[in-house]
C-alpha cells in the first residue's frame, strides 16, 4: 500500500522501506484529520508496532510535540482490553512521533458500510463493549472527546478497541493551541451539542458521541445529516433526534439511545456505568422519555420572521465556525 500522502519534515516522501528513526515503514494504515498512521516494524525490538506522524501541515507545530507525549501519558495510564496501549514516542529529524500496540482488524466504520443496520442483539453486545472502555476511561478522569466509528477497531475475535487520545482531556490538563488549524478535527456527525458551542466537554459529551454510534448502528444512519457539517451542527443544536424505530429495536433500547441523545446534557445518563447498568437491565428501562415532546430550541419571535430567519441561520453557521476554530482544535 502506498504512503505518498505523508512527508517528512524535509520533504521527502515516506515509502514502504524507508526507515524513520528506528522504524520501519511497512504499511500506510490509516489518515486522520492532523496525523498519518503507519504499520511499521521497531528495528529495537523486534516487533511490529503502529507509528503515528503528523500530516505535513501540522509539522513545525511545537504544539504537536507536546499533543503526542499527552496522547502517550493516556493511553499509558489506561489498561483495558478496549484501549489501545501506548508504547512510546520522540522527535526524529525535528518531526514528533508516536508508537502505540499495532491493533489488526477493521474500524466500526467498514462495519457500519457493510452491515449495517445491525441486528439489536449485535449492535448492543458492541456498544456495550466500548461503554465499559470508556467507563474505564472516565473512572480515570479522561474524557476522549472524538469518538467516531473511525476511531475504533473490531479486532477479529470481536472485540472493540478504542484509538486516538489526541484531543483527550485529562484532569488538570492545560490548553494546548496549535499553530496550524484544521477544520477536519472533529466530526460533526459526532458531536455534542455543547462541544459545537464551544464547551471543554465531560463525560456526557462522549455518552453522546456513542448515543450516536448506537443508532447508527441499528438504524443504519446518523439521527442528523445535512449537505454540509454546518447544517449537521445546526440539527445538533436545536432538533431532536428522530426517534428510534427500526426493526426489532424494543422501547426499551430505544429509550437508552434517546437518553444518551438528549440535548441537554442533565438528562442524559450520567456516566457510562449507569448506561451499561440500563443496557444489562433491559426490562428496568424506564421509558417515559420516548413520549415526551421534543424540546426545541426557539429564538425569540424576531429572529423567526421570514426576514431575520436567512440571519439567524447565518450567526449560527458563523458561531459554529468560530467554536470549531478556537474550540474545538485545541486541546484543552
Amino acid at each position: 500500500m502506498s504512503v505518498e500522502a505523508s512527508t517528512t519534515q524535509n520533504g521527502q516522501m515516506l515509502q514502504i522501506g524507508d526507515q524513520f528513526d528506528h522504524y520501519q515503514i511497512r504499511a500506510h494504515i490509516a489518515q486522520g484529520g492532523m496525523s498519518h498512521i503507519y504499520r511499521a516494524y521497531d528495528l529495537l525490538a523486534g516487533k511490529e508496532v503502529a507509528l503515528k506522524i503528523p500530516d505535513r501541515t501540522m509539522i513545525g507545530d511545537p504544539a504537536q510535540y507536546e499533543r503526542f507525549q499527552r496522547e502517550l501519558e493516556v493511553m499509558r495510564t489506561l489498561h483495558h482490553p478496549a484501549i489501545q496501549r501506548g508504547l512510546a514516542s520522540g522527535q526524529y529529524n525535528n518531526t514528533p512521533y508516536l508508537v502505540t500496540e499495532l491493533v489488526t482488524g477493521e474500524s466500526l466504520r467498514d462495519i457500519i458500510v457493510r452491515s449495517a443496520p445491525l441486528a439489536p442483539d449485535a449492535a448492543t453486545a458492541l456498544i456495550r463493549k466500548v461503554a465499559d472502555g470508556m467507563a474505564h476511561c472516565h473512572d480515570n478522569d479522561i474524557i476522549h472527546r472524538d469518538l467516531k466509528p473511525e476511531n475504533i477497531l473490531i479486532t477479529g475475535g470481536g472485540q472493540p478497541v478504542i484509538l486516538d487520545f489526541g484531543l483527550a482531556l485529562t484532569k488538570g490538563s492545560h490548553r494546548v493551541t496549535y499553530a496550524n488549524l484544521s477544520a477536519t478535527a472533529g466530526t460533526p456527525e459526532y458531536m455534542a451539542p455543547e462541544q459545537i458551542e464551544g464547551a471543554r466537554g465531560d463525560r456526557r459529551t462522549d455518552l453522546y458521541a456513542l448515543g450516536i454510534m448506537f443508532y447508527e448502528l441499528l438504524a443504519g444512519k446518523t439521527p442528523f445529516s445535512g449537505d454540509n457539517p454546518l447544517a449537521v451542527m445546526a440539527q445538533h443544536l436545536n432538533a431532536a433526534p428522530p426517534r428510534l424505530d427500526a426493526p426489532g429495536v424494543t422501547p426499551a433500547l430505544a429509550a437508552i439511545v434517546a437518553r444518551c441523545l438528549a440535548r441537554d446534557p442533565d438528562a442524559r445518563y450520567a456516566d457510562m456505568h449507569a448506561l451499561i447498568h440500563d443496557l444489562d437491565n433491559p426490562a428496568g428501562v424506564d421509558t417515559s422519555i420516548l413520549d415526551r415532546p421534543a424540546e426545541q430550541k426557539k429564538a425569540p419571535g424576531f429572529w423567526r420572521s421570514p426576514v431575520m430567519t436567512p440571519i439567524a441561520v447565518a450567526v449560527v453557521l458563523l458561531l459554529a465556525i468560530i467554536a470549531i476554530a478556537f474550540g474545538l482544535q485545541a486541546l484543552r
